[in-house]
């Protein structure tokens, strides 16, 4: 019992918390306004997910930037196309290889998500457009399928991306 107690002692405490939330990039563009408005409005809605993160010191601290991409078309007309780069930094100590990684594709985007829709919403009623309801994101099922796709690749094509 006290072997137990002294190994959980020598272990870091594993810890995650929100440091800060900041969009470090919005962008909206309308090339086909003011036509598209005298349009039907039934847009063909494509969403991109990205996130990226790195270590920003040595004490624990990480940026984790999740970017959006929307791209709304009404027949072959651009009526709108938003970008947002919502960013955190989160302090993440305690886990180290593959459930830091978790942490940082999992945990960290599924708090910056809200925020990040919020934007999305704002930018398109303010361009004059209804607003993009974006549904929930699976963030847990998009990390296992792009670690499936990694071990499904080739030697070679892990190679060149490495």
């Amino acid at each position: 019992m006290a072997e137990e107690q002294e190994a959980a002692a020598q272990q870091p405490q594993q810890q995650f918390a929100m440091q800060r939330i900041y969009n470090k990039d919005i962008s909206f563009e309308s090339p086909a306004t003011p036509a598209v408005f005298k349009k039907q409005w039934k847009p063909q809605v494509n969403v991109d997910l990205n996130t990226k993160s790195e270590k920003i010191d040595e004490q624990g601290n990480f940026e984790v930037v999740l970017t959006i991409t929307i791209t709304a078309k009404v027949e072959d007309d651009t009526a709108f196309l938003i970008e947002v780069q919502q960013a955190g930094i989160f302090f993440i100590t305690g886990f180290e290889g593959e459930d830091l990684r978790r942490i940082l594709g999992t945990a960290a985007p599924n708090v910056l998500f809200p925020y990040a829709r919020e934007s999305i919403d704002s930018l398109c009623v303010k361009g004059g457009f209804p607003p993009v309801m974006l549904a929930p994101v699976n963030f847990d099922a998009l990390y296992q399928q792009a670690l499936a796709q990694a071990q499904a690749a080739p030697e070679g094509d892990k190679a060149a991306t490495h």
